[in-house]
């Protein structure tokens, strides 16, 4: 079509040069700026290589060709080639001698720390969201609520002597708190039943009905759980399941007919990750009531263990965590060389009852001087027929294993957890060992 003369249409319709417009639609202001921002981009890169790069490596430091983090020495090769290319992840190099001790710097001490009124333990790692009853459970035991300081010699376990009302036998017992010496130099801070650690010994025969009267003289709750029992189910102790926590000052009556015959225990069952591993528990045996076809024995000896967590004065709930690893431990409430003697002759039998009053951990015991035969397990009698010999059996924390062990040759005899750590005394040995450690002592 020919242009039109009064509106200059070309011959595709459109107007001279329309949809050609070459001109820029960024301003002149607009293309500084960019450039600008551009270049402060750059120079920010190489100032914060600057700062954390290492321009400093040189040929002498890639160890003849070596990936960067390798070391490859002059005489080292792969596969008899003389090519020193060491693959990712080789050291094919002279192991660097240590730097010197004079030079390294000195550790940092650790320190309790508190926290919200608590006493907290060294190298526990707190956080923002970790809650005030958290903290409350695994604070060091408030030293200015004890009022009571056991001798330095007293001794747990000791038997608890019922008296008799109806043909009831009845016992007492009393939570509180105490300051308690596991060695002449130690003294923890400890909640105990009856004043001792461990608790006092209950011990019945089968069949007897028995009342014990728990008196709470803690400044918080508590209950008692009968460790492995066949009870009527509000007489089993857990809080908050299966009766309301015994307050500061009160009093409550378990009541049970004994229907079983063996080793068992008891302890708290109320913050148990606390109140049971600073001390409340204490051993429940139960006497046959027909000791016909029982295993004869000279000795009897109750073996209950327990891990502290003792820092710069203060005792804390031994955990599995972080601040919270044991540094002590102790049988029937003593570390070695405090722990008893056990005396015996040539020939005799003495039977172990291993209680595992531990909380947070499995203690292998072992036994010199020969192997002990396993006659009952959690208060279970274990058939002739199956009963095994052993030297070291793994008692983990709830678990309790009688053995029969026979005094065949004079000399000193020890009986001791196998984890070397568990017996030391804070990692120092004394006497020979420490902790979870007693001597037999066999004439």
């Amino acid at each position: 079509m020919k242009p039109d003369k009064n509106n200059n249409m070309n011959a595709h319709g459109t107007k001279p040069h329309e949809g050609m417009n070459m001109k820029p639609k960024a301003t002149r202001a607009q293309l500084l700026a960019v450039a600008l921002l551009t270049l402060l981009v750059l120079a920010a890169s190489v100032i914060i290589a600057a700062i954390y790069g290492d321009f400093m490596m040189g040929a002498k430091n890639m160890g003849n060709g070596s990936m960067p983090g390798m070391s490859m020495g002059n005489n080292n090769s792969m596969s008899g080639s003389k090519d020193n290319t060491s693959m990712p992840g080789m050291n094919m190099g002279e192991i660097k001698a240590p730097v010197p001790v004079s030079s390294l710097p000195p550790a940092p001490m650790s320190s309790v720390t508190q926290m919200n009124g608590l006493v907290m333990p060294p190298g526990m790692i707190m956080t923002s969201d970790m809650s005030q009853e958290a903290m409350e459970d695994m604070a060091a035991v408030d030293l200015t609520k004890i009022t009571y300081t056991a001798p330095s010699q007293a001794v747990g376990d000791q038997v608890l002597t019922p008296r008799i009302e109806n043909g009831v036998k009845v016992f007492n017992l009393e939570a509180s708190l105490i300051k308690w010496n596991i060695l002449p130099d130690k003294q923890v801070a400890a909640y105990a039943f009856n004043r001792q650690i461990p608790g006092p010994r209950i011990r019945i025969t089968e069949g007897d009905r028995v009342r014990i009267v728990v008196k709470n003289n803690l400044p918080e709750a508590t209950t008692v759980h009968w460790h492995g029992m066949i009870l009527p189910n509000k007489m089993d102790g857990p809080a908050d399941v299966t009766q309301k926590p015994i307050e500061p000052g009160a009093s409550y009556n378990y009541e049970f007919t004994a229907k079983q015959r063996g080793t068992y225990f008891y302890h708290s069952h109320k913050d148990v990750d606390r109140q049971q591993t600073l001390g409340m528990y204490g051993a429940l045996i139960i006497d046959p009531k027909d000791k016909t076809n029982i295993s004869t024995y000279n000795k009897d000896v109750v073996v209950q263990l327990q891990e502290w967590t003792f820092k710069q004065g203060y005792t804390f709930p031994a955990m599995p965590m972080e601040g919270l690893l044991p540094n002590l431990f102790t049988i029937n409430g003593k570390a070695y060389p405090s722990t008893e003697t056990i005396n015996a002759k040539v020939g005799e039998k003495i039977r172990f009852r291993f209680i595992g009053s531990n909380n947070g951990f499995i203690h292998p015991m072992h036994i010199h001087g020969g192997p002990f035969k396993i006659i009952e397990t959690d208060g279970n009698a274990v058939p002739a027929a199956a009963q095994i010999e052993k030297d070291t059996i793994n008692v983990a924390p709830g678990e309790r294993y009688d053995v029969i062990w026979t005094a065949r040759e004079k000399g000193k005899w020890l009986l001791h957890c196998h984890i070397p750590h568990h017996t030391t005394n804070d990692n120092v040995e004394v006497q020979g060992g420490g902790g979870l450690m007693m001597v037999i002592n066999v004439t």
